[in-house]
């Protein structure tokens, strides 16, 4: 990252992609801690690949499994809120 003579940052695009993953890392509930782990790696170059390629797995099979459970929450929600609307049909009938 470089700086304009105004002292402002300046960021590639290469950065922004970067800070864009990070956000994708975080918002996914990734640890600022493995993030840091994982930036790490990154700094230390090539020969850290394998390293982050299974930190990320791992963290792949994390989000897998909140999505998974996810939607089992949104399908039980789903299942309650068909059960009030019979209930509401029932209710309007007997009006």
């Amino acid at each position: 990252m470089q700086r304009a003579q105004t002292g402002y940052r300046q960021y590639t695009d290469f950065d922004l992609a970067w800070i864009q993953f990070l956000i994708r890392l975080r918002v996914t509930g990734m640890p600022m801690l493995k993030m840091k782990q994982f930036s790490d790696l990154r700094q230390k170059g090539e020969s850290t690949i394998t390293a982050r390629k299974e930190l990320l797995e791992e963290h792949y099979k994390d989000v897998l499994g909140k999505i998974e459970e996810l939607e089992l929450n949104a399908h039980k929600i789903e299942e309650k809120i068909a059960h009030y609307k019979k209930l509401e049909t029932v209710e309007n009938q007997q009006s």
